[in-house]
This record gives structure tokens, sequence and C-alpha cells, in this order.
């Protein structure tokens, strides 16, 4: 949210996608948080015409977003890990296709201003233009702003932090340390 894809966007949604689906999202310049914090991952979207027979690796939910376009989803689905596969094996358009549906309901949801895709299997850059197009056909125009390409095309990208788990911790820690020392002197600028 500061320092990469998602700087100066108040309502973002990062998705990360490798051994899992999760999502965090920020509404309002602040993290969302409830009973637990977002799974993603973990809803149900409509099968891929051509992956009508693989039951998903999700020991919960079987072929939720996660038991189908996560890493071992796609190892276990192609016999191969993500990293193996040429960009033109047709597994590449299910995976597109299931994360592009994850984008077009966490846009319907959360109205994000941006969505940024992340991950091990979001390393195959090549997936995001899929995606995109799978996340406008699933919206099928149903939001104005994001009715021409470019808007989706904007909406749903990679990130510019080379590494944003690491990055969001040291802001994390900074921001405890500032909050800490203000709280401590009694000043409310910390």
């Amino acid at each position: 949210m500061r320092l990469g894809a998602g700087a100066g966007c108040g309502d973002l949604v990062y998705v990360t996608v490798g051994t899992g689906i999760g999502a965090g999202v920020i509404s309002g310049g602040r993290p969302v948080h409830g009973l637990l914090h977002p799974e993603a991952g973990h809803m149900k979207l409509r099968r891929h015409p051509a992956d009508v027979d693989f039951a998903g690796v999700c020991p919960f939910h079987g072929d939720c977003c996660e038991g189908l376009a996560s890493g071992p989803a796609i190892a276990a689905r192609s016999g191969a890990p993500a990293e193996a596969l040429d960009r033109d094996h047709p597994h590449w358009a299910i995976v597109a296709d299931t994360l592009g549906q994850l984008c077009a309901a966490l846009t319907l949801a959360l109205s994000p201003q941006r969505m940024v895709l992340g991950g091990g299997v979001m390393n195959r850059g090549h997936l995001f233009p899929a995606i995109r197009t799978a996340a406008a056909e699933a919206l099928g125009g149903y939001i104005a702003p994001l009715r021409e390409r470019a808007a989706v095309d904007a909406l749903i990208v990679p990130p510019r932090c080379p590494v944003p788990g690491l990055a969001g911790a040291f802001l994390l820690a900074i921001d405890a340390a500032h909050s800490s020392a203000g709280w401590a002197s009694g000043s409310p600028e910390g």
C-alpha cells in the first residue's frame, strides 16, 4: 500500500497465489479484520468447463479457489510444479479463469481501487492478460468504470515491491515503534 503497486490507494486488495491463496484487504487506508482475516482463497467459484474432473486439493472445500489454482493444485492437476509448465500449457487457462473470477468477486464485494496479485504462481507474468480477460468477462460490463480493458488492466496488477512481505513487516515494525514511542512519551505525534 505504501511502497508498491498499491501506493496511493486507500482501498486495495493484495492476493497472494502460491502454496495457498490469500488476500489482504485495505479499506479506507486500514486493514480489514473481523472474525478472522479475509479468507478469499476459500471462495467457491464456477468451475472452468475443462476442469470438471479435478477434485481440487483443499482439505476443507476441495474445489474452492485455493483448491483449484494454488501451486499445489497446479502440481496435482498437471503432475508438474507450476514453474515446469510451458506458458501455453492448457492448465494455465483453468488457473487464469479461476483467478479472474476471484478478482471479479472481490471487485464486486469490496470495490478496490487496485488489486495486486503476487506470490510464486504469479511470477508467471503471462497469466495477467488472461486473468484480466476472465475478470472482465465475469464482471459482464456491470461496473461502468471497468468496461474499458485499460481500466481492468490498471485494476489488476503485479506487485512493484520486490520483497513485499519483508517490506511490509519492516513498515509495521516502524509503525509499532512510532506508536510505542508516542505512548511512552505521551506525545500524540510519537
